[in-house]
């Protein structure tokens, strides 16, 4: 379609006449904007392309040039204005503000921000405030050992990665929770609006509190592109754009147009409506306790991608065309031909009235800035770190299960945990630095009790009847009312990255929805801990339940333990993944786990009533070691055992010592040895996690060459990547193998062959010498897994002698 054509179908700029007539800016005051706004994109295009000659004191020659220029400049100049211009309102109205860089990359704006105004020389000071500073700065940017040429962890002020496409909002929104007087300004990149946590983040205002909360203001950046395509919010008209977001309950006003002078007059007074409607919003509620859901105002700006750079290049347009998106200008075979094109461009922005003669922002543009903490770059919020405070929590070994013998009693782990869960919260009530994440679970997984004390934040309308509405409170401290994933990881990762504390509880198969949010997260912490100024900041708690090995009603598409690989491939000095076998265990690992700092911690538990099988003191000294002998579940003391029988997780665990129970009464001369992990990276040797044991400590528990029988919860893959440089190479693992459907919890480990009769198979078969007895023993295995079939077919449950069993030292149901 002819370019022309396009145009039409475009939104034609609207006017926006709510604004006032007269110009916000006097002309002081729009030089000021105007000179800081072409001083940050001189800056951000000089990074793209400059090794030297960073103020064009001479004419631009090709040894000034980066041999391979890589970066992004199409959403460059639009940040760069929007972020001028919200200097402006932080200097105006003394705002507490900080920026989120949500179109991806475009990292040379923020960077280029952060070196105007200070920021980046006070914490990095080799990178001074001038010509030689500068000339640093150029040549960092995209650049073996340099900085990425996305917003990142190494960018002052950023607390949302430019690789996570999609997120801004939900960050934002977790970033000003809890902080009454913060202004998350969140720019929303046209393409970034077309994915689904974007999409969705629009009714987080639905979540918002005015009274104990701060703002979210987003800005819509529409400059009609991605990397090759238009944007479909830049290609529907300006009516339904604006209906768009009425309906999602915002009160959106236009920015729109090319010309500079008009755009800041026009950015100004939308600014400033802005904040005016902002505080209106707030001192209301905070003055009559009126918490009904305001219309937030946001803004939509629509500028050319590419904006202030070359026009065309080749007789092929680029401003306001996707040919903008990265490097506008190609050099390499072309550096003749487009030399002299780029000097235009870069001289287009008048160097020589923003810099002095050795490099330094002029008078005009120091004075321009706003100073100290205010500056979006130092704000404290976006190094939480500096904000951090302990969490107050109770003793969680007072929530311990009493175990007078192991498999004595039963309990629900994640309902005895949710008892300690709801004492954390009421002892953070006042401090306001704790919340609970969850897509519609918190219930589901056996964490009422934490209703007792807070209820499930929710703003939207309300029935009059409570009882459809169960614990509905628009100050409530779980954020678990709407359904999505992606919002309750996005809400947590902003409340963590602004100094507070929590967790997210999910079923363990849907967590896979934000594998790669965990993911971004995780290399966000693993840069973070490479620099000193980066605080430290509380880990990210996950909690996954409902887990694979009992989905009775949801079947197999609730079934799906691969969270766990995905989290042991990221960096070890990240990452840790606990199995608690019962309730005493799980409650020392979440108290672990909540108090630390820089993890990413996973945590699988049930929820279904299961035998319990240490003391605390036991559990608490299993826990801290991750890994350990049962010695009251084995019976190879003062000899070598004939076969090591390890388990992690819950269920593996009943299965093993089932299968035990088995042996032990079958073949009772026979040596075991139990060992059971609680702390999955133990597995790996000492120099590959920090966790991980040595190959001296690893022998001791597994033996060099015993044949180990490891029921595992998850995919055995993993077990044999994290073990497979160990010297024991008997090892045989059973765990989940993509067989499930909806049917019993036994059933279940039978269609994966982690049942107890299948692991009494696997020991005979691994253990030769026990000749015909061991035959014997398979075929009545074998006709137990056959009678088990038929009684489930025949009755929906499972064996009474399944139901039934009980550790009874070993020898089962007598």
């Amino acid at each position: 379609m002819p370019r022309t054509s396009q145009k039409t179908i475009a939104a034609k700029p609207k006017t926006n006449t709510r604004l006032s007539k007269k110009p916000p800016l006097t002309p002081t005051q729009l030089k000021q904007v105007d000179a800081w706004w072409r001083a940050s994109n001189y800056l951000s295009a000089c990074q793209l392309y400059l090794l030297d000659n960073p103020l064009l004191k001479r004419p631009l020659a090709a040894s000034d040039l980066k041999q391979t220029i890589v970066g992004h400049w199409g959403t460059v100049p639009g940040q760069n204005f929007i972020y001028t211009h919200l200097n402006r309102v932080i200097q105006k109205d003394d705002l507490d503000m900080i920026y989120l860089s949500g179109p991806g990359h475009g990292g040379n704006a923020m960077v280029a921000q952060d070196w105007l105004d200070g920021t980046y020389t006070e914490v990095y000071p080799n990178i001074t405030q001038d010509e030689d500073g500068m000339r640093k700065l150029f040549k960092q940017f995209s650049f073996p050992g340099g900085v990425p040429s996305h917003v990142a962890p190494e960018t002052p002020g950023s607390i949302n990665e430019g690789g996570e496409l999609g997120y801004s909002l939900a960050h934002a929104f977790g970033a000003v929770a809890d902080n009454p007087d913060l202004i998350a300004a969140c720019v929303v990149g046209d393409g970034e609006a077309e994915t689904g946590p974007l999409a969705t983040s629009w009714h987080s205002n639905k979540f918002l509190n005015p009274i104990t909360d701060g703002a979210v203001l987003p800005i819509l950046h529409l400059n009609g592109f991605k990397i090759a395509n238009p944007t479909i919010f830049s290609r529907i008209s300006h009516e339904e754009v604006e209906q768009f977001f009425r309906g999602c309950g915002w009160e959106p006003r236009f920015v729109e147009g090319s010309e500079p002078e008009k755009m800041h007059q026009q950015m100004a007074a939308t600014l400033d409506w802005a904040i005016r409607e902002i505080k209106r919003i707030q001192q209301h509620a905070r003055t009559t306790g009126d918490t009904t859901r305001p219309r937030w105002p946001m803004i939509v700006f629509r500028s050319p991608k590419g904006w202030t750079g070359p026009k065309e290049v080749d007789g092929n347009p680029v401003e306001d065309c996707f040919r903008a998106h990265q490097v506008p200008i190609s050099m390499g075979p072309d550096t003749e031909k487009h030399l002299p094109i780029l000097e235009q461009w870069l001289r287009s922005y008048h160097p020589e009235e923003l810099f002095d003669e050795e490099g330094r922002p002029v008078d005009l543009l120091r004075s321009f800035a706003p100073k100290g903490d205010r500056r979006m770059g130092a704000n404290p919020h976006a190094n939480g770190g500096l904000l951090l405070r302990d969490l107050r929590t109770p003793d969680f070994r007072d929530y311990g299960v009493e175990v007078p013998a192991p498999g004595e009693v039963e309990a629900q782990d994640m309902l005895v945990m949710g008892g300690y869960v709801r004492d954390v919260m009421k002892l953070n009530l006042e401090s306001r630095n704790f919340r609970i994440f969850a897509p519609d679970e918190t219930a589901s997984n056996r964490l009422h009790p934490v209703f007792e004390v807070t209820g499930r934040r929710f703003l939207g309308e309300r029935y009059e009847n409570e009882d459809p509405d169960e614990h509905l409170d628009p100050d409530g401290r779980v954020m678990d009312s709407m359904l999505s994933e992606h919002m309750c990881e996005g809400w947590l990762e902003g409340y963590l990255l602004t100094g507070r504390h929590g967790f997210f509880n999910s079923y363990e198969a849907f967590i896979r929805i934000v594998d790669s949010m965990f993911a971004q997260h995780a290399k966000w912490l693993k840069t973070c801990n490479e620099l000193p100024w980066r605080q430290d900041i509380a880990s990210l708690n996950y909690i996954l339940s409902s887990n694979v090995w009992q989905q009775d009603h949801n079947g197999f598409t609730h079934q799906d333990p691969g969270f766990l690989d995905h989290v042991a491939n990221k960096k070890a000095d990240v990452v840790r993944i606990y199995l608690p076998p019962d309730a005493n265990c799980l409650l020392s690992v979440f108290d672990h786990c909540i108090k630390s700092r820089n993890y990413v911690n996973v945590m699988v538990a049930s929820k279904h009533p299961r035998p319990q099988w240490l003391t605390m003191d036991q559990a608490v000294k299993h826990c801290t070691q991750g890994i350990g002998i049962w010695d009251w579940a084995s019976n190879d003391q003062g000899e070598e055992p004939d076969v090591v029988m390890a388990c992690c997780g819950d269920t593996p665990t009943l299965e093993t010592l089932a299968a035990v129970t088995i042996l032990r009464k079958e073949l009772p001369e026979l040596k075991i040895r139990v060992v059971n992990v609680v702390d999955l990276m133990k597995l790996q040797p000492h120099t590959e996690h920090p966790h991980g044991l040595t190959d001296m400590e690893y022998d001791m528990l597994f033996t060099q060459d015993r044949p180990i029988i490891f029921a595992y919860h998850g995919y055995p893959t993993l077990i044999h990547e994290l073990t497979y440089r160990r010297h024991n190479k008997h090892l045989h693992v059973r765990g989940y193998k993509e067989e499930g459907t909806i049917t019993t919890p036994f059933d279940m480990r039978v269609l994966n062959d982690i049942d107890r009769f299948h692991l009494v198979i696997d020991v005979v078969q691994r253990l030769h010498s026990l000749g015909n007895r061991g035959a014997y023993l398979v075929q009545r295995m074998n006709d137990k897994l056959v009678e088990h079939r038929q009684y489930i077919k025949d009755h929906g449950v499972d064996l009474p002698e399944i139901r039934e069993w009980k550790w009874n030292n070993g020898k089962g149901i007598e």
